[in-house]
């Protein structure tokens, strides 16, 4: 079965509560097919975790939310071991990391030793506990966010957890006729409790599968390798992107594809997704050090404009 066949139906239900932001779900959905994570850098109240549930209900998966402070401790996302009076033994209390789509809300107020509980699920599908690997439902798909208007009381994402993000994007403020939607939908009850599953999880299984199958010139390979490169030797970086930012932008751009009906990735596919794989990883240079978004965003611009595009031709 082919995405294809589907995804107008999948983009439809979601936005029934996500409105005027078309661009943001398809990223979403794509970063799901790729089997990566999402990165959402916005203000509160945009709709973040409106996006969440309704991408858990569209695909009939299950959702949790983590809400992500200051005291909040590693087992109180993975779960921990816990005795059993019945039985007298210890036995695995899943924790809220095990769902389908988890959001962890404002991800840098934890501290750096909980973020880091992430990581093993974001790579692996599993979390460890006292030595035995407990595996996480499939898909697994992790949207954290960060609210970029607050610094007081957060922790940094550090650039290695930064890079098991496959996509950093926001959905931003809606324009006056969309907030307007938005209000208008809401006055007798909350859309999201209409919205039903329209796919299976095991759908998405063979559709994250498939997308492997998509067919990606080798000189567009090429071309992957050179953008990712040009951050690296950029005279505005201090840290570059890794070769995990290149294996992610193919992935993604073979999933942008199938999401559009197609089994062949295009040269605008890669130069369109650049911007969401590539901004959140680097570091650039500053007066006082490293610079935030919109710098990265230039240099990215800059790279893409630099770098020459391959003719494919089929």
């Amino acid at each position: 079965m082919n995405p294809s066949d589907h995804v107008v139906t999948l983009i439809e239900s979601i936005e029934r509560v996500i409105v005027g932001k078309r661009d943001t779900v398809e990223l979403t959905l794509a970063a799901l097919l790729a089997g990566g994570h999402v990165l959402l850098q916005d203000v509160p109240g945009v709709g973040k975790t409106m996006l969440g549930r309704a991408l858990a209900r569209s695909i009939g998966g299950t959702f949790r939310r983590i809400q992500a402070t200051p005291d909040l401790l590693p087992a109180d996302i993975t779960g921990g071991m816990v005795y059993d009076a019945s039985r007298a033994e210890f036995r695995f209390i899943p924790g809220p990391l095990f769902g389908h789509v988890v959001l962890a809300d404002e991800l840098n107020r934890a501290t750096p030793r909980t973020q880091s509980a992430f990581l093993e699920a974001m790579d692996e599908g599993h979390v460890t506990i006292e030595g035995t690997a407990h595996p996480l439902p499939h898909p697994f798909f992790l949207i954290a966010t960060l609210n970029p208007a607050e610094h007081h009381g957060t922790y940094p994402l550090p650039e290695g957890q930064l890079d098991r993000f496959l996509i950093a994007t926001s959905l931003g403020y809606p324009s006056a006729t969309q907030e307007v939607e938005v209000v208008a939908r809401q006055q007798q009850a909350h859309p999201i409790d209409t919205i039903h599953p329209v796919v299976e999880p095991a759908q998405i299984l063979r559709w994250q599968a498939e997308v492997r199958d998509v067919h990606v010139d080798r000189s567009l390979l090429g071309y992957a390798v050179e953008v990712v490169g040009a951050t690296r030797s950029h005279p505005e970086v201090v840290l570059g992107a890794s070769p995990r930012a290149t294996l992610g932008l193919v992935r993604l751009a073979q999933a942008w594809a199938q999401l559009h009906g197609r089994r062949f990735v295009l040269p605008d596919d890669i130069k369109h997704l650049a911007p969401s794989v590539l901004t959140h990883r680097l570091g650039v240079r500053g007066p006082g050090g490293t610079v935030g978004r919109d710098a990265a965003e230039m240099v990215v611009d800059h790279v893409l404009r630099s770098v020459p595009v391959p003719v494919v031709t089929r």
